[in-house]
């Protein structure tokens, strides 16, 4: 049986991504299962997700996934590069995937596996760090060097997010030697960040989690599908503004040293970005602020976003493997009760269904799961009615 396998937020569900499931069966079939791996409570900008991940799992299966699996905050909450690849790594661990299809602004496979294939090049290396010793941004620099090796139009792919993304999924499967095919969905609508466009076919995540901020349910409702906003509003959502998230980040900003930013993931430890980041925090008295005392040409917002957010949730760098070392099952149907079966046995991972099996695996399967339960409990706290702690071991799966 041909499965294919889906990266994504969800944040949240929308009418884009039921039409990308929907193109995935039309073009691999219509018997192909859907397996989705699934980011958790935080999502790669470095926000919390607008509803908590059992929540979009569910609706993800009510849109047409028959399988979610989690991708922990450690991988969630990453570079492209780093989410791409533990998204990958734990689809092709699950043993069902064939398939991995993902939204694309050119819906060309071809032209982004040789955007992969030059990224992973010794030119491109032997470029890029010609490039960065002149002080140049590692967006510029990589795109510099890219266009000369593949051309303007080859190296467009890397300037649009979706294409970008795709390129590392599919660099991650040269690295893997996974036996999985890339399908290129060609997305269709609003832009990744595009806010206009009321009554387009489709609109962006980031227009509807607006709307849903801004209390306007009803331009947001066609978007949704079916049963969804019942769920969202039931759950409380976990939009801005969050004056008391943000003084909650602040705090512990104001705490950090150079040597605590120099722990964590891409910290620029050695360009002096560290001693940068501990004035900034110290100094600002709003996130955005921290966000300006910080930023360079070198550092962009979205990574010292993501940096402030590792601060947050007392993660480093160390505390993340090279792979995701689980699968944990957010929700599933009747179909993805049968891939569950199928995974069970023939998954290269453990596969986590009840918090309690976590117990009995080994010591990094245990430390990647309590510092997932860390990242959900202060995610509650984001929450209108914060939940007790301890949520991520007593929640299972759902089943549809």
């Amino acid at each position: 049986m041909r499965a294919a396998g889906i990266i994504a937020e969800y944040n949240p569900f929308h009418s884009g991504h039921a039409h990308q499931i929907s193109q995935t069966r039309r073009l691999l079939g219509p018997e192909c299962a859907v397996v989705c791996c699934m980011s958790g409570c935080w999502v790669q900008s470095g926000a919390p997700a607008a509803s908590d991940k059992w929540i979009r799992a569910r609706i993800a299966v009510l849109g047409g996934a028959d399988l979610v699996v989690e991708l922990p905050a450690l991988w969630a909450v990453s570079s492209a590069e780093t989410f791409a690849w533990g998204g990958v790594s734990l689809l092709a661990a699950s043993g069902l995937v064939t398939d991995l299809s993902f939204g694309s602004e050119c819906g060309d496979a071809a032209a982004l596996a040789a955007a992969a294939e030059c990224l992973d090049s010794d030119e491109y290396r032997a470029g890029l760090r010609r490039f960065l010793d002149e002080g140049m941004s590692f967006a510029a620099c990589r795109q510099a060097v890219a266009e000369g090796l593949l051309g303007r139009e080859g190296a467009a792919v890397l300037t649009r997010p979706n294409d970008n993304l795709g390129v590392e999924y599919l660099r991650a499967l040269r690295r893997l030697e996974a036996p999985i095919r890339p399908l290129a969905v060609r997305r269709e609508g609003a832009g990744y960040h595009d806010c206009g466009g009321e009554r387009a076919r489709f609109v962006s995540a980031t227009q509807v989690r607006r709307w849903l901020s801004d209390g306007a349910w009803a331009a947001a409702e066609p978007y949704l599908i079916p049963g969804e906003a019942g769920l969202l509003r039931g759950a409380g959502l976990c939009l801005p503004p969050q004056s008391g998230a943000e003084r909650a980040v602040l705090a512990r900003l104001r705490t950090m040293t150079a040597a605590d930013w120099a722990q964590l993931p891409d910290s620029g430890a050695a360009e002096g970005l560290p001693a940068r980041l501990e004035r900034a925090g110290r100094a600002a008295r709003s996130l955005e602020e921290f966000y300006a005392l910080a930023k360079t040409k070198r550092y962009p917002h979205a990574r010292l976003r993501r940096l402030a957010l590792w601060a947050f949730l007392g993660l480093r760098a160390d505390d993340r493997p090279e792979r995701p070392p689980y699968l944990r099952v957010l929700a599933m149907n009747g179909r993805g009760r049968a891939l569950l079966r199928e995974m069970k046995r023939a998954a290269a991972l453990p596969v986590v269904t009840k918090p309690a099996h976590v117990r009995a695996l080994d010591a990094d399967c245990r430390r990647v799961f309590e510092l997932e339960a860390r990242c959900t409990d202060l995610y509650g706290l984001l929450l209108p009615e914060p939940p007790a702690g301890g949520r991520e071991w007593r929640e299972g799966p759902a089943i549809l």
